[in-house]
C-alpha cells in the first residue's frame, strides 16, 4: 500500500493544480485504511518501482498528456473480520458502499418516478446508488466542480478482484459514443455564461427554420430494432452536435406518450431503453434516461437531473419537500451546458380527464436557465445554471409563468408573486407582450366579476371577487391558434367586498375599444374608455366602421324586464357620414354590458363578437322606453329623429322626421293613414294620430312604379 500511496504522490506532484481533486480521489481509495498484496509492475518510466521486500498488492498506471491523468488500480478490501483483528476502528474503515448510502441515492417506487434523495457534502456531486442483487459488485462514482471523476467498484468478500475502471483527473470529460464516461459538472463560469435580455427563450442563439428539414425527417423516423440503430438512423441527417441533440430531442417528443399509469403502478414501471421502444411510453424518468443514453451513443455529453417541478398536479404557492418529483436532463454543446426536458416538449395531461395528448412544446429545448428555474428546481444548486442560484423557499414563492406566457410572447407580469391580496374590494393584474395579444380570465372557473381591457402590447385585469375568502384567478391567452392557454395562475385573498361594485354576468371580455376592434374594422370611437356613466340614463356612442362591414349592437343587465327579444330595442342604430351611431337608452338604473358585434356583408356566417362596453347609471328615476322595432328594410344609411320612444302615448298627434336614401313614398299607418313629404333638407316630415290604434307602422315605396309598401318601422301605443 506504501508503494501505491508512493507512486500516486508522484503523481499527483506531477498535476499540481488539480491536487485537490487526486487527494480526495485518494482519500475514498484509503477508506477502511485498505491493505494490497501482489506486486507493483511499472509501465511507464514515471512511476517508481515496487520497493523490494514490501507486501502489498495493487496495480496501477499513470499517464500524463495536456488533458487528464488517469488511473488504473487493483484494490482489495478486507472482510470485517479481518479488519477487526487487525484492530481497524476509526470511522474511515466503513464500507465504501455504506458510506455512499448513508449521503444519499435513488430507488424505483410505486408511483412511477424514482425516489431521489437529497446528497450531503461537497465531494459527491449527483452520486447515484442503484439497487443491485447483493452478489453483484456496487459502482462508486464521484465528480467535483472542477471535472475530477472517481469511480470504485466494491465486490463481494469472496468475489475474484478484477482491475477497476480508470478514473480520469481533467478539466472537460469527452463521452465516447458508447457512454462510457460521465461529463463535468457545472461550475462558476457556467453561471455566467447565459445572460437574459428578454430577447430570447433560448440559452444559445437558434433560428428554430434551420431545423426544419431536420425536425420532419426525427419525426418520421422509426425504431426498427435497438437503441444503436434507432440513433445511428437519427443522425443521418445530423451532421454537428446541436443537430444530434435535436434529432433525438424530436424523436422523443413526437413518438415516446407520457404512461400515467406507469407513474402510479409500480409493476408498470419503463425505464429501461429496451423496454421504452417496445411500449413507446414511460414516465418522466424514463424520457429522462433515454434521452440520455441517446445522447452518450451519438457522442453528446449528457447527464440526467433530477429535482421538483410545478408540473401535473401543482397547486400555486404549495411546498416541496421529500422525494423528488421530475427528471430532466443537460447536455453540452458548444463549450456550455443546456437544460433540456422532454417529457414536458412531448405533451400534456389533462387535469379533467387525466389522459395524455401529444402538444409538442418548443420551449422546453435548451431553455434560457432564467426560465427554467420557474418551474424546475435541481437536487444540485450547480445545476440551475444562474449565479446566485436561488434557494428552495424562493421556488415555492416565485411566479410561476407558465411555457405559454413566454411562447405567446409574454415579457412581464405584475403583480410578481403568485399570492395577492385585494385592495378596497378590488384586485388588479397587467401583463406586458412583445405585440397585440387576446386575453381572456376566469374567476372561480367563470368569467365573470372583472373588467379585462386590451392594449397595444398587453392587456390589465381588474377583478372585484363577489365575497371573502380564498379565490382562483387564471388568465389564458391566444396565440396564432383559436385555442386559449393558461399562461398565470394565482391565488385572490379578499377581505372586503364592495357591495356598490357589481358588475353584469353577461359583462364578457374584453371591455372597451382597441387594436382588435380597429382589427374587425372599428375605429376611431368616440368613447376610448370601457365604462361609460351616465346621469340620465341615455348615451350616444359613435365610430368609423370600415367598408363593407356590418354592425350589431345588444344591451345585457342582471335585473329588470329585459328578455333576449328585446335586448336590441334599447339600442338605436343610425348611420352618417360614415360613422355608426348608437343610441342607447337604459329602461332603469344600475349596470349593463353594451355588446358590440361585427359581421362582414358579403361573408356567409354569425355576427363576431369584438368587445362591450360598461354603461352605469346611478339614477332611480331613469325608467325609459324601447326604441320603435326596425325591419330589414331599414336601410345602413337611413337615420330617425323622431319620434325615438318605441312606445307612442294614446290619442295624440305624433311629429315624424326621418332620412332615408332611395325612397318613392313614405306613410305612417295607424288608424287612418297619413303621408310624409320631404323636405328641401332630405328629411321626410309629417304627423299622425294614435287615436283609435295599438300600433303604428312606417312604410315606404321603394320605385313610384310599384304598388307595395314595406314596413321599416313599427311602434307601440300605450293603452288608453
Amino acid at each position: 500500500m506504501a508503494c501505491l500511496a508512493e507512486s500516486a504522490k508522484r503523481g499527483a506532484l506531477q498535476l499540481q493544480r488539480r491536487g485537490s481533486a487526486l487527494s480526495r480521489a485518494l482519500a475514498l481509495s484509503r477508506v477502511g485504511q485498505l491493505r494490497a498484496r501482489g506486486h507493483l509492475q511499472r509501465k511507464q518510466p514515471s512511476v517508481r518501482p515496487r520497493r523490494p521486500g514490501r507486501k502489498g498488492g495493487g496495480i496501477m498506471e499513470l499517464k500524463k498528456d495536456i488533458n487528464a491523468v488517469s488511473i488504473d488500480m487493483l484494490l482489495i478490501v478486507h472482510s470485517e473480520k479481518r479488519r477487526a483483528a487487525q484492530g481497524t476502528h476509526s470511522d474511515q474503515q466503513a464500507d465504501p458502499s455504506a458510506l455512499l448510502q448513508r449521503r444519499g441515492g435513488f430507488q424505483g417506487i410505486g408511483n412511477g418516478v424514482r425516489r431521489w434523495q437529497k446528497l450531503e457534502g461537497n465531494d459527491l456531486h449527483e452520486n447515484l446508488v442503484e439497487k443491485q442483487h447483493p452478489s453483484q459488485p456496487q459502482v462508486i462514482t464521484s465528480y467535483d466542480s472542477q471535472g475530477t471523476q472517481l469511480t470504485v467498484e466494491v465486490h463481494p468478500r469472496d468475489a475474484m478482484p478484477q482491475l477497476l475502471k480508470k478514473f480520469s483527473l481533467a478539466k472537460r470529460l469527452q463521452g465516447d459514443k458508447n457512454g462510457n464516461t460521465r461529463p463535468r459538472q457545472p461550475g462558476g463560469k457556467d453561471a455566467h455564461a447565459y445572460p437574459w435580455d428578454r430577447s430570447s427563450l433560448k440559452s444559445m442563439s437558434l433560428d428554430l427554420r434551420q431545423f426544419e428539414k431536420l425536425d420532419l425527417y426525427a419525426s418520421q423516423v422509426t425504431a426498427k430494432s435497438g437503441l444503436d440503430e434507432l440513433v445511428s438512423d437519427l443522425l443521418q441527417e445530423a451532421h454537428t452536435d446541436l443537430e444530434r441533440v435535436r434529432a433525438i430531442w424530436i424523436w422523443i417528443c413526437h413518438h415516446i406518450e407520457y404512461d400515467i399509469a406507469a407513474a402510479q403502478e409500480k409493476d408498470r414501471q419503463a425505464f429501461k431503453p429496451t423496454d421504452i421502444l417496445r411500449t413507446q411510453k414511460t414516465n418522466c424518468d424514463g424520457y429522462a434516461g433515454l434521452f440520455e443514453r441517446m445522447c452518450r451513443i451519438a457522442g453528446v455529453q449528457c447527464i440526467t437531473v433530477p429535482g421538483y417541478s410545478k408540473g401535473f398536479g401543482y397547486q400555486t404557492g404549495q411546498s416541496f419537500s421529500g422525494e423528488f418529483d421530475h427528471a430532466w436532463n443537460a447536455v453540452y454543446l458548444e463549450g456550455r451546458w443546456h437544460l433540456v426536458d422532454s417529457t414536458w416538449g412531448s405533451g400534456l395531461v389533462d387535469t379533467t380527464t387525466s389522459k395524455f395528448t401529444f402538444l409538442y412544446n418548443e420551449f422546453y429545448f435548451l431553455t434560457h436557465p432564467a426560465l427554467f428555474i420557474e418551474d424546475h428546481f435541481p437536487d444540485n444548486k450547480n445545476w440551475q445554471l444562474l449565479k446566485p442560484p436561488q434557494s428552495l423557499r424562493q421556488f415555492e414563492n416565485n411566479m410561476y409563468h407558465k411555457s405559454e406566457f413566454y411562447n405567446k410572447g409574454m415579457l412581464s407580469a405584475h403583480p410578481e408573486t403568485s399570492m395577492i391580496r385585494t385592495v378596497n374590494g378590488k384586485a388588479t393584474v397587467t401583463i406586458e407582450s412583445c405585440a397585440p395579444t387576446l386575453f381572456m380570465f376566469m374567476l372561480n372557473g367563470k368569467q365573470e366579476h372583472g373588467l379585462l381591457s386590451l392594449r397595444k402590447n398587453g392587456m390589465k385585469l381588474e377583478v372585484y371577487p363577489p365575497t371573502m375568502g380564498t379565490h382562483k384567478l387564471q388568465i389564458f391567452a391566444k396565440g396564432n391558434s383559436d385555442i386559449y392557454s393558461s399562461v398565470l395562475e394565482y391565488t385572490l385573498k379578499c377581505n372586503y367586498v364592495d357591495m356598490g361594485v357589481r358588475l353584469p354576468a353577461e359583462l364578457h371580455q374584453p371591455v372597451g375599444p382597441s387594436w382588435f376592434s380597429e382589427q374587425m374594422g372599428i375605429m376611431k370611437p368616440s368613447h376610448p374608455d370601457p365604462i361609460i356613466h351616465t346621469s340620465d340614463g341615455r348615451c350616444s356612442i359613435s365610430f368609423s366602421v370600415e367598408e363593407g362591414i356590418n354592425v350589431l349592437a345588444s344591451l345585457h343587465g342582471d335585473d329588470g324586464p329585459i328578455t333576449e327579444e328585446t335586448q336590441r330595442r334599447y339600442i338605436f342604430q343610425l348611420h352618417w357620414e360614415k360613422r355608426t351611431e348608437l343610441k342607447v337608452q337604459l329602461p332603469h338604473a344600475g349596470k349593463f354590458a353594451l355588446k358590440i358585434f361585427v359581421k362582414k356583408r358579403q361573408e356567409p356566417g354569425n355576427y363576431i363578437f369584438v368587445f362591450n362596453y360598461l354603461l352605469c347609471c346611478a339614477n332611480t328615476k331613469v325608467n325609459w322606453p324601447m326604441f320603435p322595432e326596425s325591419f330589414g328594410n331599414w336601410g345602413q344609411d337611413n337615420e330617425l329623429l323622431e319620434p325615438l320612444s318605441g312606445v307612442l302615448p294614446a290619442n295624440r298627434n305624433i311629429p315624424f322626421k326621418l332620412k332615408l336614401h332611395g325612397i318613392a313614398k313614405v306613410l305612417v299607418k295607424g288608424q287612418d293613414t297619413w303621408p310624409l313629404t320631404l323636405n328641401h333638407e332630405g328629411y321626410w316630415e309629417g304627423s299622425c294620430s294614435t287615436a283609435g290604434c295599438q300600433e303604428v307602422y312606417v312604410m315606404v315605396l321603394e320605385n313610384a312604379n310599384h304598388n307595395f309598401y314595406s314596413y321599416i318601422l313599427k311602434y307601440k301605443v300605450n293603452a288608453q
